[in-house]
């Protein structure tokens, strides 16, 4: 398969039907400010990101260690696999630096994640790969020769197509894996990628953890690789991933504000940057929370020295101080 500016895919029912879907929970994200989450729940969902993407491809350590790493404590385990986790803590930190339509930015990245891992890094593999599962050859990429000439219409793709962004992102992702332009990193580039173009339109993505639903069943994941594969054309891959982005989608709303404690949402409330705010103001941002419960995040407050409070029962404003 020779890869044209416009890869090759049918837009389906499901494709349709799971669009319909994600927008329709973007804007509930939206509405209930989870595309802000607070700085605790965001370092958590990164240490799940990092944990699950490394975990796809092999990597031992558990959500416990990586936390340590993240708060410079030194743990017990194998040192490539602290390696591995230590350059994704630093490519994640970094999310803004990253150009979603360069190249350049693309190697860079590459640097980042796969430095004292691989030779080269940064660099375009310069030998064949193929890729084995079990006694099968499941894939012969493209040769070496191709990749930097195939990357850049990927790229042109990208930069100049009016796909909606969450069918570029998954078509990026699955021929980008296609193409397999380096020795290794390419599962874990593919997954930061697709969030990295995600991110120009939606912000949540930042903070959603998609692929911890694909480490809970890696297999579904490479056989919508392999099915794409047989067929010439990404619509598996996009069906398969855009579903997991909505079953994402779905456990945020599901979870996020039920799961958080009263200093969490304090904490989120502020990250909003209210200059001074009524309880109805604060139950307008946690809408499942009652009246009841509301009062006692904003007394604690008061009493932790969060908040400051003028004005007396329905006329009372809050400030955090």
């Amino acid at each position: 398969m020779i890869l044209s500016m416009k890869p090759p895919y049918d837009i389906t029912s499901e494709i349709l039907r799971l669009i319909s879907s994600i927008s329709t929970k973007l804007g509930e994200v939206n509405a209930n400010f989870l595309h802000r989450p607070a700085p605790n729940l965001r370092k958590q969902n990164r240490i799940k990101t990092i944990q699950s993407s490394l975990q796809i491809e092999g990597n031992t350590l558990t959500v416990e260690q990586i936390t340590a790493i993240v708060e410079k404590k030194k743990i017990i385990g194998p040192e490539k696999d602290i390696t591995e986790v230590l350059n994704a803590i630093k490519l994640y930190e970094n999310l803004s630096h990253y150009n979603p339509h360069s190249k350049k930015s693309f190697l860079e990245a590459h640097k980042t994640l796969m430095n004292r891992l691989v030779e080269n890094p940064g660099k375009f593999r310069t030998k064949g790969v193929g890729i084995v599962q079990g006694n099968n050859v499941a894939h012969i990429a493209p040769p070496s020769s191709n990749v930097d000439h195939l990357m850049s219409e990927l790229f042109d793709y990208l930069k100049k197509d009016r796909d909606l962004t969450l069918i570029k992102s998954c078509v990026f992702h699955y021929e980008m894996e296609f193409i397999h332009p380096f020795i290794d990193g390419n599962g874990r580039m593919g997954r930061f990628w697709q969030t990295l173009i995600l991110l120009q339109d939606y912000p949540v993505f930042e903070f959603l953890p998609f692929e911890t639903l694909i480490s809970q069943n890696q297999q579904e994941y490479y056989q919508a690789l392999i099915k794409s594969d047989q067929t010439g054309k990404s619509t598996i891959f996009i069906e398969y991933m855009l579903k997991i982005i909505d079953d994402a989608l779905t456990e945020l709303l599901n979870f996020r504000i039920r799961n958080l404690s009263n200093l969490d949402r304090l904490d989120h409330f502020k990250s909003l940057g209210i200059d001074s705010f009524t309880r109805k103001d604060y139950i307008d941002v946690f809408k499942n929370l009652s009246t009841s419960t509301a009062s006692r995040d904003l007394l604690l407050g008061i009493e932790r020295g969060l908040l400051t409070k003028a004005g007396d029962k329905n006329q009372s404003r809050y400030k955090f101080s």
